[in-house]
């Protein structure tokens, strides 16, 4: 059953991630191709969703776990690396980067950051073999596949493709996005061993975190250039339906934890999925029906198929204990002190 619950909340948050690209690109679209707007908006959509709503439930139901001073902090680190991958799409956009094959460079390249990571924080390198390896590679040479034979640009011609100064920045965000988006997972999961657990918690504080970065810093630029006139309705509205599609899709990361996945597959299995997503979407929304050739969907095929094998082949640490909850007696200053001095081996 709970393999099952697993199964579920990584579809959710494929499904999810795969569409925010897309839906992203045409939010910026409507607002002339601005930076701040876009992300401001997501920044708003994280914070209704991962603040607003848990909260009322925390408080309405109650969840098992508790706060902790370590776990807030990991889990606002975590939300902070995910806003900051998010700034990261929006820069590649704005420098006429395209869905299509920015996400899928994004998904390839972060479970391997996430993979390395996660082995580094629960000591598993003695446990990483040829076909773990080997499905990181299938990644890797799926995602150059699918750059080099990205589909040419739609519209009869009318979307201009990037010039080399607008590549370095399209790559240079792709770098930042990969290496924010790759340790997101390790950190969050960090984050909510450390409150024993909890689901709305963790969720809470990349909420806090999204707000603090995407809406207060852009606000404040925004209202000190006078770059209020890129403003629109539908590119707000597409703006927050994909902040939306984000903060639903670190859920159902957060409820894969909670169900017993582990970051080490569930990252590379959702980075896997979402690009498939993604440029399904993509073809529709964009109606390049006759632009994606055989070499592009193979590369597609291959990240798909690496992040399967990652899955199957993961390197399996030790079962983690559950983590106890405090006692009456026992002042939560002194649980927070003994989750923070868990060796990095049981998370």
């Amino acid at each position: 059953m709970k393999f099952l619950m697993v199964v579920g909340a990584i579809a959710v948050t494929i499904l999810c991630w795969g569409i925010y690209g897309p839906v992203l690109h045409h939010g910026q679209e409507s607002m002339q191709g601005s930076k701040l707007l876009p992300f401001l908006f997501v920044g708003v959509a994280y914070f209704l969703i991962a603040v607003a709503i848990p909260i009322m439930l925390l408080q309405a139901y109650g969840e098992k776990g508790h706060w902790t001073a370590s776990g807030t902090l990991w889990s606002l680190l975590a939300g902070a690396a995910g806003a900051i991958g998010a700034l990261g799409i929006i820069i590649a956009f704005a420098n006429l980067g395209r869905p299509v094959y920015v996400m899928p460079l994004v998904f390839g390249g972060a479970p391997i950051v996430n993979s390395f990571l996660t082995i580094y924080m629960t000591r598993t390198a003695r446990h990483v073999g040829p076909l773990f390896l080997a499905g990181l590679i299938m990644v890797i040479i799926g995602s150059v596949t699918v750059l080099i034979f990205k589909p040419a640009a739609g519209g009869g011609g009318q979307i201009a493709e990037p010039k080399f100064q607008q590549w370095l920045w399209i790559i240079g965000a792709l770098v930042l996005t990969v290496f924010f988006w790759g340790i997101y997972g390790p950190v969050l999961h960090k984050g909510q061993m450390k409150m024993a657990g909890s689901r709305l918690r963790p969720l809470i504080c990349v909420g806090l975190a999204y707000f603090a970065i995407a809406v207060a810093v852009p606000a404040t630029m925004l209202t000190a250039n006078n770059q209020w006139d890129a403003f629109s309705v539908p590119g707000s509205i597409w703006s927050l339906a994909a902040g939306a599609a984000g903060a639903i899709g670190a859920l159902g990361i957060i409820m894969a934890f909670n169900f017993g996945g582990k970051p080490v597959y569930v990252m590379p299995l959702v980075f896997g999925g979402a690009p498939v997503v993604n440029t399904m979407t993509t073809i529709v929304s964009y109606s390049q029906y006759g632009q994606i050739g055989p070499m592009f969907l193979a590369g597609l095929i291959l990240v798909a198929a690496g992040a399967v094998i990652v899955l199957v082949f993961a390197p399996r640490g030790e079962a983690e204990p559950p983590a106890a909850e405090p006692s009456a007696e026992e002042p939560a200053a002194e649980s927070e002190s003994a989750a923070t001095a868990s060796p990095p081996a049981e998370t």
